[in-house]
């Protein structure tokens, strides 16, 4: 049974799995991992897996390894370097203008 107030237990969540659950402190967003399209000016929650850079997300979502700068800046609060990122980090995927960056 769901129950709202009481904290959700992710701990057993695997690297790179995709949430449909509402991210705290982030108001409504929820990423649909069935759906391939998102509105306009939404964003994509992604666990970070070993290995992963902000490069290689980048053009996993973005088709460019150079968009890695959308990645940081978007995650800034949660990064104190575009090089220090953790297995298990929730990373804010921000949907991108095709001019942007």
């Amino acid at each position: 049974m769901n129950h709202p107030d009481k904290p959700r237990d992710f701990s057993d969540i695997q690297g790179g799995a995709r949430s449909t659950e509402a991210v705290r402190g982030f108001g409504d967003i929820q990423s649909d991992a069935r759906s391939t399209e998102t509105p306009a000016g939404s964003e994509r929650t992604y666990i970070v897996r070993s290995g992963d850079t902000l490069s290689h997300i980048a053009q996993q979502f973005y088709g460019r390894a150079s968009r890695w700068k959308a990645l940081y800046e978007a995650n800034r609060d949660l990064l104190e370097s575009p090089d220090r990122i953790f297995p298990g980090q929730a990373l804010r995927i921000p949907d991108l203008d095709d001019d942007a960056f």
